[in-house]
């Protein structure tokens, strides 16, 4: 056991070197730019997509790094260059718990944290709190907003993440600071009603079904941290279209 906690511990410092290194060779351009960082076992992408639009939809010039395959450190600096280089004043990046175990986000200032659930898929996955424990990596970089999901069955599991300048929740839940309060599901998409501080409004999606609802709001939540209107959120949603194959990932 002494063994493989030593080995586990060199690979954790030899990947902390490189990401220092990587952020020295590329200037550290996340100095200018705020990084949101979606974690969870399902919906990053489609989360990463509403607040890449709902950015776009307020005039703010963002990229996008999204996928469901692991996210490597290389990669992830390349990015935020690139961005940097486009002018971005916001990166949305979604990373698997794996990726934040391996700390490739180490040593970058993570503004928004966001969790979007845990779904086991199989007996064989981790458990909620082996999970809990490679989320920590993320949750315990000081972020500036936390955005948890009080629907998910490990809720109670997160209520320990907080952001430094506050932390909202989604959901059904009536304490959630946004709240779902109705919601219908199409063949073709979903709708829904949602409230933040009394206030209700639609949002609708091309993606269907019930979990659609639940990564429109964890989007609103994210856009309420960064003080978006609503109406900047209900067209951001809107305008994502998963069919659409002309969109880029890093599009500013």
């Amino acid at each position: 056991m002494e063994k493989t906690n030593s080995g586990k511990s060199a690979k954790t410092k030899t990947g902390k070197l490189k990401a220092k290194f990587l952020g020295t060779y590329y200037g550290h351009p996340i100095k200018d730019m705020k990084l949101i960082c979606i974690t969870g076992t399902t919906g990053k992408v489609e989360v990463a997509n509403y607040v890449h639009e709902i950015l776009k939809a307020a005039g703010q010039p963002v990229a996008m790094l999204a996928s469901e395959d692991t996210l490597k450190v290389g990669m992830l600096h390349k990015f935020l260059s690139n961005s940097w280089k486009a002018g971005a004043n916001y990166v949305v990046v979604t990373a698997p718990a794996t990726a934040l175990e391996k700390d490739v986000l180490f040593d970058l200032p993570v503004y928004i944290a966001a969790l979007t659930n845990y779904v086991p898929a199989g007996l064989g996955d981790e458990s909620v709190e082996e999970f809990t424990a490679g989320e920590t990596t993320l949750f315990n970089m000081n972020p500036n907003y936390v955005i948890l999901n009080r629907d998910d069955n490990g809720y109670q599991h997160f209520t320990d993440f907080a952001g430094k300048d506050g932390t909202l929740t989604y959901g059904k839940d009536r304490f959630s600071n946004v709240q779902i309060v109705s919601s219908k599901l199409y063949k073709m998409g979903a709708e829904a009603e949602l409230s933040i501080g009394g206030n209700n409004f639609a949002v609708a999606t091309f993606l269907p079904g019930e979990t659609a609802v639940s990564y429109m709001a964890a989007a609103t939540a994210i856009a309420d941290a960064l003080h978006i209107t609503p109406e900047k959120i209900t067209e951001g949603i809107g305008n994502y279209d998963p069919n659409d194959l002309t969109r880029l990932d890093t599009d500013i």
